[in-house]
């Protein structure tokens, strides 16, 4: 965080900027772009074109009032120039048109205002150290915000109201309301065809309801989604929603990230994986202009060099990698692209374009058009529903013949009964179920703080057999602390201790050497801040040191070695670190003492601790030319190293993790340890986690040597995997899916990227995790706890099980609504059911398949239950069959009292009274019975939703209007039912309760029921 008393540096200036040093009497330094300044300016002096340059320019206008320097605006105007190393370019100024050079005085103002009391610089020296960069402020970002829109792409925008509107008028549903509205009117029954009609507008209330609380759920998803950015605003990193990026920002990038805007780096050195731009997999280079190869730094080689430059080249290693990854040569060594991802590397970039300004803005309208392909539950229910929307045509216009030959009643009349027939067999309440259960879902689950990505991980969730965590962050708390140091000869633990003993000097010092200097990783963190706070104030601290080379650690060597300059010109220093047998073979060690490193890595990792190997060396090498580097060896081993000893890092387990564990194991999901750790470290970890007991450990050496048959065999016996790389982690998802596991699996890095594309559930970890990794996973955990997973499982099984419930429901709700459709032709009775009665009852459907039954509480013992197999559809024979048997037997007592009270002398509006007042009761029934199938039907009353007796109270006042008011009754062809008719719906409901009754148990009895 910058000082309050420290300047801060802005990046350099665009070619058709330019940025005012005014210095205040307050000791304080603003920096401002405006066009009067500008404008002033360019009258005043003729500038010269400085487009295509890479120049600071500079502009004082100064007058020295007592010590004071005043910032005003006079005919006197000194033209500095720097280039982009900061040197200042004196032949540039003597250029201008007034070549005057501050004076001594003025000089002293300057140094002290804007580089903090650091010598003067000359044409001779380099620009002094710069302050960090400060950015915007939050007052200039607002403005620009506002004047130029957020960085978004373009995009798809919520739908309109008139487009809801029109969607549900083109229904097929809604047509045949309109249809029958049209016949009515014919008929002249205006009344009838008004209800119908305005039935059509009601619905359309409640479908906007429905679509605006489903777009605020996804609209926060994707609020959540959007790709976040550091800036720097006000002196201070801030972590800021990608889409509050203005043009001017200063972004902090580093490996992993993907850029948020088109930006010029002005400091550090990237890769950068442009792909989506130009289809080449191949990273490319990318370094401040004024560095690149043409243009070769002239920045002395000192090991005491200080500046956010330095540390950022420090982290981001040579631009040029080792161990063989190709890096393709940028075209424009310092332009970033948005949406583009950083493969390695630290760096400082400067917003030039956001938005659609943006080189990938331009392709946005195509991505616009890009919308998530549906989940294979969606695509089975549209397939279905459409298989069932042909049934209803063939069946209604069978109906309409029926009613019109055989039972001789009037053509239009014959084509209603058709229409509501078809209006009874069409199910469109699924779509809409999949649609508001898998969105409000997903919204449900990111209050446990899991981000859903993708809605197919919703439907996912249900079937997890197996978990693969990471270790580090995920089960432990990433917080890395060096706890351990051994030489062989002697062992240190900070605990108690007041100074580091002499004998650790060495050990420590080139531990930090074999680190970065600012490094991303935790463990080397803990590196850094143990070598600063035991060796402070020795020779052996050297921050500022730039290595010359790096070996990255790769697959076939498991340890990182820099090398670094030393006095003589062609000796170099080397500084390793990795996993101890690596560096103890990168030493040459004989078999006595390897064994010996070997026990004594075996008894710490045992203690939980991750233990690393460092050594040093000494190198000569054949004096380099001018401008030409030494030729490295190309391999880690053409080195001699001596070893130094084992350092040994504590991360303690995350306090939640045990109980998140035993959930898991209740709820018949396998936990699977994924780690670049050393097995005993494991096996610690495990242990105190209380992740498995089982000691075997499987080693990415071991998963390398196996074929896929023996890793399975192997994978059925371990619960450990130690010593991985990414690839291990692809393979091993591979394997355990072929073996017919759902695997859902974490991962944080770039190189994970393709295992959680590859895992039917990719989880990303959303504070350390990389934005490769974000963008891969389905599932993004915002506070990277292991126990957030366990909570999205929960409330992904319960999702599953509510869109179950409501599928049975609406499916056993419909086969009663066919019956007394269609029965009544085929017996030439009257019409029980006209589209008026239906279009009723679906007022009561909708709302309680989409909205009741997803609200519905967590079922008892919902994680005591084995994961549902994949195949487990809720479409399947089994739940369909259950929901037709519900069905058929409250329509066969429905159509067989209806026929005793017609054998009773009922007219047929009394009898259609009693079956309509018992059918929409029998709507709250098959709620109830669906609730809960492990209890009986009047038991579903106890069980807590607050919907359920809304949905009570707006069953009773609809069937109170429907027969309390006159024009209604007579609206439907229904009478007051009285005593004798009350009686006779209360004695058909009660049957029905106790079908639902005997069917639930039948269920229970043939294994017919799985939820």
């Amino acid at each position: 965080m910058t000082a309050p008393h420290e300047p801060c540096r802005q990046a350099p200036l665009a070619a058709h900027e330019t940025r005012l040093f005014l210095l205040g009497g307050e000791g304080r330094v603003q920096l401002l772009a405006h066009d009067r300044y500008v404008a002033l300016v360019r009258h005043q002096a003729t500038a010269p074109e400085w487009a295509g340059q890479r120049l600071l320019l500079v502009d004082w206008y100064l007058r020295l009032s007592g010590s004071k320097a005043q910032a005003v605006v006079n005919e006197t105007c000194s033209w500095l120039v720097f280039d982009a190393a900061g040197r200042l370019d004196q032949q540039a100024a003597l250029d201008m048109k007034d070549p005057a050079l501050p004076t001594e005085t003025q000089w002293a103002h300057i140094r002290t205002l804007v580089f903090g009391g650091a010598p003067a610089p000359t044409a001779a020296q380099p620009f002094p150290a710069a302050s960090p960069p400060c950015g915007l402020s939050a007052a200039e970002a607002a403005l620009r915000l506002a004047a130029e829109g957020a960085n978004l792409l373009p995009g798809s925008a919520p739908k309109s109201g008139l487009a809801i509107v029109l969607k549900v008028v083109m229904e097929p549903m809604f047509l045949m309301l309109l249809a029958a509205g049209g016949i009515y009117l014919a008929l002249g029954d205006p009344a009838e065809a008004l209800f119908l009609l305005g039935f059509v507008f009601v619905v359309i209330g409640i479908t906007l309801a429905q679509e605006r609380k489903t777009q605020r759920a996804l609209e926060s998803l994707r609020e959540l989604s959007a790709p976040r950015a550091l800036v720097i605003r006000d002196g201070q990193e801030q972590r800021i929603a990608g889409a509050g990026v203005v043009r001017g920002d200063v972004l902090v990038l580093h490996e992993g990230d993907r850029i948020a805007a088109d930006a010029r780096l002005f400091d550090g050195q990237l890769e950068v994986d442009e792909s989506l731009l130009t289809g080449e997999s191949v990273p490319v280079a990318k370094t401040p202009e004024a560095e690149t190869a043409d243009t070769p730094s002239e920045e002395p080689a000192s090991p005491n060099q200080h500046g956010p430059r330095n540390r950022l080249r420090r982290a981001a290693g040579a631009a040029a990698p080792s161990g063989g990854s190709a890096v393709r040569e940028a075209t424009s060594v310092g332009a970033l692209y948005a949406s583009t991802v950083v493969t390695r590397g630290v760096g400082l970039a400067e917003v030039l374009a956001t938005a659609g300004a943006t080189a990938v803005g331009r392709i946005g309208a195509d991505l616009a058009r890009t919308t998530e392909p549906p989940s294979a539950l969606q695509r089975a229910s549209r397939q279905l529903v459409r298989r069932l929307g042909a049934a209803a045509l063939l069946l209604a216009g069978a109906q309409v013949l029926l009613g019109w030959w055989w039972n001789g009643r009037p053509l239009l009349e014959s084509i209603l009964s058709g229409i509501a027939l078809a209006m009874a067999i069409l199910p469109e309440e699924i779509p809409v179920i999949l649609t508001v259960f898998l969105a409000l879902g997903a919204w449900r689950i990111s209050k446990q703080k899991v981000l859903t990505r993708r809605m197919s991980a919703v439907e996912a969730l249900g079937a997890i057999t197996v978990l693969a965590v990471d270790k580090t962050g995920t089960l432990t708390m990433n917080r890395m602390e060096v706890a351990e140091l051994d030489t062989g000869s002697a062992r240190f633990t900070p605990g108690g201790a007041s100074e580091l003993p002499e004998t650790f000097h060495l050990l420590t010092e080139f531990a930090m050497l074999a680190t970065p200097g600012d490094p991303f990783d935790p463990m080397e963190k803990a590196i850094q801040r143990f070598g600063h706070d035991w060796l402070a104030g020795t020779e052996h601290v050297h921050d500022g040191r730039e290595p010359e080379f790096e070996y990255a650690l790769s697959g076939e060597i498991l340890a990182m070695t820099r090398v670094f300059a030393s006095s003589a010109p062609a000796q170099h220093l080397l500084a390793t670190k990795g996993a101890p047998e690596a560096v103890a073979d990168l030493c040459h060690l004989p078999a006595a003492r390897r064994a010996t490193i070997q026990q004594q890595v075996e008894a710490m990792a045992e203690r939980g601790l991750r233990v690393l190997g460092v050594a040093r060396g000494r190198w000569t090498g054949a004096p380099a030319g001018p401008g030409t580097e030494p030729d490295w060896p190309k391999s880690q081993h053409d080195f001699d190293f001596e070893f130094l000893g084992l350092l040994g890092l504590a991360d303690p387990p995350r306090p939640e993790v045990a109980a998140a564990l035993a959930e898991c194991r209740r709820a018949g999901v396998r936990v699977i340890m994924l780690t670049g750790d050393h097995p005993a470290t494991a096996r610690a970890i495990a242990r105190q986690v209380g992740l498995s007991e089982r000691p075997e450990v499987i080693t990415g050496a071991e998963i390398a040597a196996l074929d896929d048959a023996a890793l399975r065999q192997r994978l059925r016996h371990a619960d450990l995997c130690a010593r991985l790389q990414p690839a291990h982690k692809l393979r091993l998802v591979q394997v355990l899916q072929a073996g017919g596991e759902v695997v859902a699996m974490t991962g944080d890095g770039v190189n994970d990227a393709p295992a959680l594309k590859a895992a039917d559930i990719g989880i990303a970890m959303g504070e350390r995790g990389t934005d490769v990794a974000r963008e891969a996973a389905a599932l993004v955990l915002l506070d990277d706890s292991f126990a957030r997973i366990v909570a999205a499982i929960r409330q992904g099984r319960r999702i599953d099980d509510n869109l179950r419930k409501a599928t049975r429901f609406t499916f056993a709700v419909h086969v009663p609504v066919i019956a007394l459709a269609l029965v009544p032709t085929l017996l030439q009775w009257p019409v029980l059911l006209m589209p008026v009665h239906i279009v009723l009852l679906q007022l009561l459907i909708d709302p309680a398949c989409s909205i009741v039954l997803e609200a519905e509480p967590e079922a008892e013992g919902l994680m005591e239950r084995p994961p549902r197999p994949v195949s487990d559809s809720p479409f399947g024979a089994a739940p369909l069959g259950f929901a037709v048997l519900q069905g058929l037997g409250i329509a066969a007592l429905l159509l067989a009292g209806q026929a005793w009270l017609t054998a009773q002398g009922w007219s047929a509006a009394q009898g259609r009274s009693v079956v309509f007042s018992t059918l929409m009761a029998s709507v709250m029934l098959l709620i109830l019975a669906n609730r809960n199938l492990h209890r009986s039907v009047l038991r579903g009353m106890t069980d807590a939703n607050p919907l359920l007796w809304r949905m009570v109270i707006a069953m009773g006042l609809l069937l109170a209007v429907v027969l309390g008011l006159p024009w209604m009754r007579q609206l439907m062809g229904l009478v007051l039912p009285g005593p004798a008719g009350l009686a006779a719906a209360a004695a058909l409901l009660a049957l029905c309760i106790l079908w639902l009754e005997g069917v639930r148990r039948a269920g229970w009895r043939f294994g017919v029921l799985g939820a």
